[in-house]
């Protein structure tokens, strides 16, 4: 049985303030093209397929064309919500929808219960979509030890294992999931999901299954031969600069065995990081192939020039962001505080807050106060989002 697997369409989403809406169609119309060229059996959608929990207008209504598009060719797309999404919202019609071939898996009481794909004469293909799962608002659901990542994804990991082992011999299974799991590389485009201090996942946690379509992270990436990330289709942040956008090709043959290829998604506008003086940026003609790219511009000149964004623009129509770093010998110490912000969880910028203020780092006790705020503040968005 052949697959395409995507993830993290963020429909709706811009890109400092570019609308992506004409990227995000190019991409959908290429995707259903691939589905019929490459004769695929099943599409995975492992969730965000919305940028936000209340969509555009234009953004729901490119999704809607794409699954009409993906129905008339009859061909069954298992999709999930991921953190971005109201998975009441995405939900909405599910039973309904199904009939046409495009199986909505939002709610998390039912992530056991899989969509059976017969595969004649080698038997069915079991598909588990598993919707993001926010640990706070669903350890009561699953009876869950702790309200962490690790904790309620392997207690619906054992609903699955045990509704398979219902199967008949032989039955092969799929896992469409949305997640963190360790090994595997994040960019900054990917909203932070830390809970209970956990953030990331064993991929032991998969285990018993023949492949787990991963969403969440936006660099397509191997996390063992079974276990895969697709990544956005589209680039969301600078930090992508060097991502190979793409989807997966999977086969599943007769015995589980995956053979997996990856197919490039179409790519609007490259990315271009340039760092420099103002005039080296302007002159160097090195530069010359990123006119035509979004670009990012960091300037090391010790004053800040005059006007720096319109001199830029000049030479590359698509700058889109400007920040400063002069060459200074104290420049740690003017570092900006977005700079100094990189990359740390919310967990670690809460700490060194009560550091920085108290003189000492919270001890742990204080460290637990802070983790459940965090949690109870992350929850409480997540319950805002769906009503």
């Amino acid at each position: 049985m052949r697959f395409l697997h995507t993830s993290d369409w963020h429909l709706g989403r811009s890109f400092h303030r570019v609308s992506m809406l004409g990227a995000q169609r190019a991409f959908l119309d290429h995707l259903v093209a691939t589905v019929r060229a490459e004769q695929v059996d099943a599409v995975l959608v492992a969730g965000d397929v919305y940028d936000r929990a209340v969509p555009p207008l234009a953004a729901i209504e490119l999704y809607d064309q794409a699954l009409h598009a993906l129905a008339d060719l009859g061909v069954p797309t298992v999709l999930t919500s991921g953190n971005h999404d109201s998975a009441r919202r995405l939900g909405v019609g599910a039973g309904l929808i199904d009939r046409a071939g495009v199986h909505l898996r939002t709610d998390p009481a039912t992530c056991h219960r899989p969509v059976l794909l017969p595969d004649p004469p080698h038997g069915d293909v079991a598909v588990y979509g598993l919707p993001y799962l926010e640990p706070a608002l669903v350890r009561a659901e699953f009876d869950a030890e702790r309200a962490d990542h690790t904790a309620v994804l392997g207690a619906a990991m054992d609903r699955v294992r045990a509704d398979l082992a219902t199967r008949p011999a032989g039955t092969r299974a799929v896992v469409v999931a949305h997640a963190f799991v360790t090994g595997a590389a994040p960019c900054d485009s990917e909203r932070d999901i830390t809970a209970g201090g956990v953030e990331a996942v064993p991929a032991e946690l998969f285990d018993g299954v023949h492949y787990v379509a991963l969403g969440h992270l936006h660099g397509c990436q191997t996390v063992n031969d079974r276990v895969r990330y697709s990544g956005s289709p589209l680039a969301y942040s600078f930090s992508e600069q060097h991502h190979r956008k793409s989807m997966w090709l999977v086969d599943l043959d007769p015995e589980g065995a995956v053979g997996a290829r990856r197919l490039d998604t179409p790519v609007p506008r490259p990315l271009a990081r340039l760092r420099g003086r103002l005039d080296d940026l302007l002159a160097d003609p090195a530069l010359e192939p990123h006119t035509g790219s979004f670009v990012e511009a960091t300037l090391t000149d010790a004053h800040r020039p005059h006007e720096p964004m319109a001199a830029l623009a000049e030479r590359f129509p698509h700058v889109l962001a400007l920040a400063f770093a002069p060459d200074r010998a104290d420049e740690d110490d003017l570092a900006s505080y977005a700079r100094r912000l990189r990359g740390r969880t919310d967990q670690q910028i809460a700490e060194d807050f009560v550091a920085h203020v108290r003189g000492t780092a919270p001890d742990p006790a204080e460290t637990g106060v802070l983790r459940a705020a965090l949690d109870e503040v992350r929850a409480d968005a997540v319950r805002t989002e769906a009503d």
